[in-house]
């Protein structure tokens, strides 16, 4: 992990191709995040997700769903050209970006303090997979707000939310499928895994719909918004937190059957699932869709003990 300082890179801004600011906003428009890439040579991979937020309407809006203020202390994950990074800076207190392409990550800095040279050192540079981080320069972030690539949302959100208990709220942009998926309350169709975890962290919400044509390239799905409050206090249990995702993941590895059924094998056996069940107060005959994360909880409280393996009748000389 390598973190840049911004306060040399105003010299390199002409290097990297950053333009400066038009007289009424330092946020990157459609002219200018084309004219940057082209200068930087950067060309969009689909293995990396990337798709670049070329609207500052668009910027605007998800700082201002994500109700970022001046006491913030904002990490985005994945911030590209810089078109949320600048939208940030204009309202945050500070702001960390972690980017994993090392030509992006390169001259980001540049492009701050070319637009942005007022806000320059309150800007920082982690050049490493947001997967790997486990720690930030500076204060503790208060805020997470990110574009997530589609195909790593959700562990990468996960992973955050984990690793850094500061942050409070946190605002992402990923595909509407997964946004869907990850604010899905009991019941829903689409409730699952994603669900359940990031509801261990967090009040999930839908905070809205992000159309195709504000990003280049253009993906080919719709993207939306989710919003995550961190619970006041985690939830109360004596399992970790390991042995209840174990529960969550073998609960929806096959959806179609019961609880009895699909716990079998975490349980040791469907007998050991049904017993395990009984004493958490949850039905064997639901499936995992129907459960809160609470009920989870209870269910990995109560995994049954291995059973001891038989003495042998002529044990060894």
């Amino acid at each position: 992990m390598s973190t840049t300082d911004p306060e040399s890179a105003e010299s390199a801004a002409e290097s990297s191709g950053a333009s400066a600011p038009a007289a009424d906003s330092a946020l990157l428009g459609p002219a200018d995040v084309r004219e940057l890439a082209g200068a930087l040579g950067v060309r969009p991979t689909k293995q990396r997700g990337q798709n670049f937020v070329i609207d500052a309407n668009t910027v605007r809006r998800i700082v201002r769903a994500a109700e970022v203020g001046p006491k913030d202390v904002v990490v985005e994950v994945g911030p590209g050209l810089g078109s949320l990074t600048l939208g940030l800076l204009e309202v945050a207190d500070r702001v960390t970006a972690v980017e994993i392409d090392p030509l992006l990550a390169q001259h980001l800095p540049a492009t701050i303090a070319a637009r942005m040279p007022e806000r320059a050192d309150r800007f920082a540079l982690v050049h490493a997979d947001a997967m790997t981080v486990t720690e930030l320069p500076g204060p503790a972030p208060t805020a997470l707000v990110a574009n997530l690539p589609y195909n790593v949302a959700v562990p990468v959100l996960l992973h955050m939310l984990e690793t850094f208990p500061s942050i409070e709220r946190t605002l992402v942009m990923v595909q509407s499928e997964v946004a869907d998926r990850l604010a899905a309350q009991p019941g829903n169709k689409v409730y699952g895994v994603p669900s359940v975890k990031a509801q261990w962290y967090a009040r999930v919400k839908r905070a809205g719909a992000i159309g195709r044509n504000v990003f280049w390239p253009a993906p080919n799905v719709d993207s939306g918004l989710v919003s995550l409050i961190r619970r006041d206090e985690p939830v109360k249990t004596s399992a970790a937190r390991e042995d209840v995702f174990a529960v969550v993941d073998a609960a929806f590895a096959q959806r179609r059957k019961t609880l009895r059924a699909a716990l079998a094998g975490w349980a040791g056996s469907p007998a050991a699932a049904e017993a395990a069940l009984s004493a958490a107060g949850v039905d064997h005959r639901l499936r995992g869709e129907a459960l809160t994360v609470e009920q989870f909880v209870a269910i990995a409280e109560h995994k049954p003990e291995p059973a001891a393996k038989p003495a042998s009748e002529h044990p060894p000389l």
